[in-house]
């Protein structure tokens, strides 16, 4: 077992806890940096998708797990930031200026969702986005002298550095670099006073508020920069993607980002990683499965918008912490055997006031 001795208040906010996290985090990028070598073009995009889904999870997850709001309508985001990407290609600006734009309109766009959204919490305030994102697909549907309406929009041929995005090599190891990057942003932001204020908010926005902390601009400053994170990804799903259409942004976008983040772990930024490798590789498994299921049942329609309503409801029964939070309690009880106890992390009912009265 290990134990961390802290000597100076410093080490509460350090980026690195030890030096086996320098061991494995290093051993981990070089497995990343070395892997398009042993990986073909199909791999190479399937795993550029979970860095980009990943991104859009950090700010998600900004929003959900460490402010206590709930959205379901980021697919909105995601669009506003390929869109504006795409469109400003289109215009002649380079690259990297395309995607600034695309993040900072997508801010934008987020800080003014926030300002009427203040008042709700819980279920409204889900209603609401989700209706956020109703009406952002129907504008795209509709403004087609910028989006191409239903026919859609071609993205347009990209470089950076002298590098063809359309190559795969080169898109992957853009999306990895922009992903650590916002893992980086996203930890030094957690320490901040803004990310202790979105904790606090998170936690009881009465106490919070007692402290001194401003409600409504930490809240509207939580919806900036989670579409700020999105919008990103959206920049670059659209290279991803190649044909931006209506039908790539709708609910089941929602719920899939949303789907991310819980089955990850809420709370925590290892869980948005392991919630986009599990959200971006499940289309390919399901899509596999229907090969090897009878014909009934493959072609039954939405079957994949119901596995990850299926999946969403037995993790927040049976696994409410998710992927990392069983992966943390596997590791401690191998850090305790055998002195482990098996009552240690066992789940108690909770009843609500009148089943409390028998």
């Amino acid at each position: 077992m290990r134990f961390i001795r802290k000597t100076s208040y410093g080490q509460d906010v350090d980026l690195i806890k030890h030096s086996g996290q320098v061991f494995w985090y290093g051993l981990l990028m070089v497995i990343v940096l070395a892997a398009p070598l042993a990986l073909d073009t199909f791999y190479l995009g399937e795993f550029s998708l979970v860095f980009i889904y990943a991104i859009a999870g950090i700010g998600l997850m900004l929003l959900v797990g460490y402010t206590g709001l709930v959205s379901l309508g980021h697919a909105a985001f995601l669009a506003i930031g390929a869109y504006t990407h795409a469109w400003l290609l289109t215009q002649g600006l380079p690259f990297p200026v395309a995607l600034t734009g695309a993040t900072l309109l997508s801010a934008l766009v987020g800080a003014i969702v926030g300002i009427p959204a203040l008042r709700m919490t819980g279920i409204y305030l889900a209603v609401a986005t989700l209706a956020f994102a109703i009406i952002v697909e129907r504008v795209i549907e509709h403004w087609e002298s910028v989006t191409g309406g239903f026919r859609g929009m071609a993205v347009p041929v990209a470089t950076l550095f002298g590098f063809d995005m359309t190559d795969p090599m080169a898109f992957y190891y853009l999306c990895l670099a922009v992903l650590v990057g916002a893992l980086v942003l996203a930890l030094n932001l957690l320490r901040s006073p803004a990310g202790r204020a979105m904790i606090a908010i998170r936690d009881s926005e009465i106490s919070a508020q007692s402290m001194g902390i401003n409600l409504a601009t930490t809240k509207t400053v939580a919806f900036a920069l989670s579409a700020a994170f999105t919008g990103l990804a959206g920049g670059l799903f659209s290279h991803r993607i190649g044909y931006l259409a209506p039908d790539s942004f709708t609910l089941l976008t929602s719920i899939q980002l949303l789907l991310m983040v819980v089955v990850g772990g809420v709370g925590s930024l290892h869980g948005v990683i392991y919630g986009a490798i599990f959200i971006g590789l499940l289309p390919q498994a399901i899509a596999l499965a229907r090969d090897n299921l009878p014909p009934a049942v493959a072609q039954i329609p939405g079957i994949e918008p119901g596995v990850f309503g299926l999946i969403l409801i037995l993790v927040l029964i049976y696994e409410p912490l998710g992927i990392y939070g069983r992966w943390q309690k596997i590791r401690a009880y191998f850090e305790e055997f055998p002195l482990y106890r098996k009552a240690t992390y066992k789940r108690f009912k909770t009843y609500l006031r009148t089943e409390r009265v028998r």
